[in-house]
């Protein structure tokens, strides 16, 4: 029905930058939010930052500075840029979508497959 396709990621060094991507595809009639969330070891997994359709994003505080959040709409795909890194952003990186589909009437939460981010000090 829908895929999360993630790509990005990697090792870093404290200070880089890395850039994620995610892209939506299936049988989608709208996406309503697309975001980023990331586990790190040992902990829950937590919201990094999210865009919603009309143009309003939400970042976590622990990231704000550092992150920017875009979508590109007609691609079902957003994009996540992290500067500055530093080894908390150590995680495990999951794009989510919430996708209407095209024989459904209700949004539901879907997620992509996950990609590592390690920063190193």
């Amino acid at each position: 029905q829908v895929q999360l396709v993630q790509s990005g990621g990697g090792l870093v060094q404290t200070g880089g930058s890395l850039r994620l991507s995610c892209a939506a595809s299936g049988d989608i009639k709208a996406v309503s939010v697309m975001g980023w969330y990331r586990q790190p070891p040992g902990k829950q997994r937590e919201l990094v930052a999210r865009a919603i359709t009309h143009g309003s994003t939400e970042i976590a505080d622990s990231v704000k500075g550092r992150i920017t959040i875009s979508r590109d709409a007609p691609k079902n795909a957003a994009y996540l840029q992290m500067n500055s890194l530093k080894p908390e952003d150590t995680a495990v990186y999951y794009c989510h979508a919430r996708i209407l589909l095209t024989s459904t009437t209700e949004f539901n939460d879907y997620w992509g497959q996950g990609t590592q981010v390690t920063v190193s000090s």
